[in-house]
């Protein structure tokens, strides 16, 4: 489990968060940027609910540490993009989105393009 920092001043006890859930929002943040294709695409236009566990950290790695957590994603994109400001695009988008859905900051987003996909 991660450990949500305690932003708030109440005593109503603590917040954790399975890794199972930063999955899910990291990989509907990869799905989102323009030009991912493979797995990532595929969840884009699929219902999460019907999406296995298994499914969803096919391409997804993440490693809770005492010092933050370290996500490696892995995808493919299409011909013609151009991959560095693919892959910032990708980390700018789970980033935001784990930290405004969770208040948790990763401490590292890796980005490993695995394959080109010529259409």
């Amino acid at each position: 489990m991660v450990k949500v920092a305690d932003y708030s001043n109440s005593n109503l006890g603590k917040i954790e968060i399975a890794p199972e859930v930063i999955s899910v929002v990291a990989s509907i943040a990869v799905s989102e940027v323009e030009g991912v294709t493979g797995h990532f695409s595929e969840l884009k236009n699929s219902n999460i609910e019907k999406i296995s566990r298994k499914n969803l950290n096919r391409n997804l790695k993440i490693d809770v540490k005492e010092d933050g957590i370290q996500i490696d994603v892995y995808c493919s994109i299409k011909h013609g993009i151009n991959i560095s400001k693919f892959a910032s695009k990708i980390q700018t988008s789970i980033f935001n989105s784990i930290k405004t859905m969770t208040a948790i900051e990763p401490k590292e987003i890796n980005v490993h393009i695995m394959h080109i996909t010529v259409e």
